[in-house]
């Protein structure tokens, strides 16, 4: 299973494509997917969204080997994308990914078994102690409710709870009770960003996500090898890179 355990980070700063070079790249995704791209005005918010898409796609296709152009990627109607295939097979019981973007990158992470939820933060006001404390723990409130399927509004995130040892040994708390069941990292990327990885159990999902999962039961043991799969560091992708993968 360790190969469905995937952490891709793109930096668009490195990436100024003209008109046509950003219509090139926009094509390579299916149409429906354009609308979701082209309703922002800046540029900067439009190639954080095309990088996002393509990063799914080729994701998909570099690790369950599914045809570029027979993958089907759709949202619940709170947002959350997942993979509507019947070709995952046996080694990735329940394969599912989540993606982020904010301030310079883009980052996607999947997992085989588990839940799993994301959340990159660009530190972009005033920088002392209590903004960053601020920022790591917003990132893993978010990183929790995107693994589980729930708008960030539908969710009270007054509800969640972090405790941690330096931002080791993270653990959360909801509704006074610590998640036991999940596993959190929060980790710092260059240019004073940092983003949070979440993974738990898929009985966890809101009731739209879990219609979308493989499976959502597991016995204890299978379950707890999902879970203890370790989380690999960030690789880092460029965009021409995702670009050449998608016009194989």
């Amino acid at each position: 299973m360790e190969r469905g355990v995937q952490r891709w980070v793109v930096d668009i700063s490195e990436w100024n494509p003209s008109p046509p070079e950003f219509s090139s790249a926009l094509n390579l995704l299916p149409r429906h997917e354009h609308s979701s791209i082209l309703r922002f005005f800046k540029m900067e918010d439009r190639k954080r969204a095309l990088v996002s898409r393509l990063l799914q796609y080729v994701l998909v296709h570099n690790i369950l080997k599914i045809p570029y152009d027979e993958i089907i990627i759709k949202r619940t109607l709170e947002g959350k994308p997942y993979l509507e295939c019947d070709k995952v097979g046996s080694e990735f019981p329940n394969f599912n990914f989540n993606v982020s973007h904010h301030g310079d990158y883009v980052v996607i992470a999947s997992e085989p078994l588990c839940l799993v939820g994301l959340d990159v933060v660009s530190y972009t006001i005033p920088q002392n102690e209590d903004t960053i404390a601020f920022c790591r723990y917003w990132s893993l409130k978010e990183a929790y409710v995107k693994a589980i399927g729930s708008g960030m509004m539908a969710y009270g995130l007054e509800q969640v709870e972090f405790l941690h040892d330096g931002w080791n040994n993270i653990r959360a708390k909801v509704g006074g009770e610590i998640l036991k069941e999940w596993r959190f990292w929060l980790s710092e990327m260059g240019n004073r960003h940092c983003v949070a990885v979440a993974k738990g159990h898929p009985r966890s999902a809101t009731e739209s996500y879990r219609r979308t999962l493989t499976r959502t039961e597991f016995e204890p043991d299978e379950y707890r090898a999902g879970l203890l799969l370790p989380n690999i560091s960030f690789v880092s992708k460029s965009v021409e890179q995702l670009i050449s993968i998608s016009m194989e």
